[in-house]
């Protein structure tokens, strides 16, 4: 049993079913150049509109819990520093893509959500740090009242989740990674893509890229089946019809269904 809306006490399978009605917001519900990703005014947004949030925790230098997508802050921030080597203070002092927002503290985001939508929490590993960053994030959670799950490229987080917290929704961010540059192992691509780190993690759901949807190993899954990053409302729909819950940036749905209600 874990904590849902309010305290009420649901098992994972009414949760996860529950999480999955949902559509996830990439970095939050984000409007660039205006409203950068992984912002509070994303996030805002995002519970605005109705949309669950999907978001990125870094553990800082300090051991505090930053929200960003990537270590190197480069592109979010424009300057060549890792997230890891220095404080949330320290983050706290550059600007999102240009605009007047700062780096969003996880707590901090947790208090503006507020349980008005669901969450997907991505931990973003680093140098072997997944056991202190787990801990860090489920000593924030275990506070919060709203509903939420826990995924993460990194077997060894997902392996952590199910050793560690088996109460709490786990799943495996997956896909043929190493087609778009992402930093990874031939061995790693093929053991996310074929879904074989699912042996030790035993994950509550996987998240797949859309792009490799027609996986065999995806549609051999037999759990629930998230889908990022979906850049199209045609995309959505062709993913929903699969049966994939939609994480997605770019666009508002709402748009396109406003004039069908």
């Amino acid at each position: 049993m874990i904590n849902c809306y309010c305290g009420v006490k649901m098992d994972k399978g009414e949760i996860l079913k529950l999480l999955c009605g949902f559509r996830y917001a990439h970095r939050g519900f984000h409007d660039k150049p205006r409203v950068p990703e992984n912002s509070m005014g994303a996030f805002s947004r995002a519970v605005v509109q109705g949309f669950g949030i999907e978001l990125d925790v870094h553990l800082t230098k300090d051991d505090r819990l930053a929200v960003i997508h990537d270590s190197n802050l480069e592109r979010t921030c424009g300057v060549d520093v890792n997230i890891e080597d220095i404080t949330l203070k320290e983050a706290q002092q550059y600007y999102l893509e240009k605009s007047v927002e700062n780096i969003p503290d996880f707590e901090e985001v947790l208090k503006l959500v507020d349980g008005y939508v669901p969450l997907i929490v991505e931990l973003k590993t680093s140098g072997g740090n997944e056991d202190k960053l787990c801990n860090r994030v489920l000593q924030a959670l275990d506070k919060y009242k709203g509903m939420y799950c826990i995924e993460s490229f990194d077997p060894k987080a997902v392996t952590w989740l199910r050793k560690n917290r088996p109460d709490v929704i786990r799943g495996q961010l997956a896909g043929a990674l190493r087609k778009d540059n992402f930093p990874i192992s031939l061995a790693a691509d093929f053991l996310l893509k074929n879904l074989w780190v699912n042996v030790l993690g035993k994950p509550d759901f996987v998240a797949y890229k859309f792009e490799d949807r027609e996986s065999s190993a995806l549609k051999k899954y037999k759990g629930a089946k998230f889908c990022w990053t979906i850049r199209k409302y045609s995309d959505m729909k062709e993913a929903e019809e699969m049966g994939l819950v939609p994480i997605f940036e770019k666009f508002n749905p709402k748009d396109y269904e406003k004039n069908k209600e």
